[in-house]
């Protein structure tokens, strides 16, 4: 399964031809040497690595071509780069943006989701409290208001889940959105 099938291995009908979606719009799941998610990129950029063999197929969309002039070539889904890639731990930066994502933009005391959502320090700084994964979570500014500068039990709040350092894989689970059934095999073994 390469991307060094010619035209005549794939013949599309035309009908199929219409449904072949932008290169820029569509998602690739990205894997590591090891078969772990690494990140998505858009099926351009997949293409690209297939062509220069930095990466080789592994599920393709079926029904869907990548056209040149004068070849066709599967439309990835899945591809594997041919050298493994270290990815670090600590990948992903402490951030606001990244604080939300990883609550998935619900109140950590009332469980709502919310668009205006700020972060709360479980242990205020006042009191020595840090800016780290495990001391600030997403919250409702009702939710702040009310625990001010106190700790979750002196407010009488409970938090819904203990904030923990995320990994990408989390990450990526959630910001794929609708997951393709041929990325579940990637993405979910545990």
């Amino acid at each position: 399964m390469g991307i060094n099938k010619t035209a005549n291995d794939f013949r599309a009908k035309p009908e199929q031809s219409k449904r072949n979606g932008s290169l820029n719009n569509s998602r690739v799941l990205v894997l590591n040497q090891g078969y772990e998610p690494v990140t998505i990129c858009s099926t351009k950029k997949a293409v690209l690595l297939l062509f220069l063999t930095k990466a080789e197929l592994i599920e393709e969309r079926e029904d869907r071509y990548v056209r040149s002039v004068s070849r066709c070539y599967p439309f990835p889904s899945v591809i594997r780069l041919s050298n493994y890639i270290r990815v670090p731990y600590k990948k992903i930066e402490l951030s606001r943006k990244n604080v939300l994502r990883r609550d998935e933009n619900h109140c950590q005391y009332c469980g709502e989701k919310k668009t205006e959502l700020t972060i709360d320090h479980i242990i205020p700084k006042s009191r020595g409290g840090s800016d780290s994964w495990e001391n600030l979570v997403a919250a409702c500014k009702k939710c702040n208001n009310k625990k001010g500068n106190r700790t979750p039990e002196e407010a009488n709040m409970k938090l819904i889940k203990v904030p923990r350092r995320p990994n990408h894989i989390i990450f990526i689970r959630q910001n794929v959105g609708k997951v393709e059934e041929k990325w579940k095999q990637f993405l979910f073994m545990e």
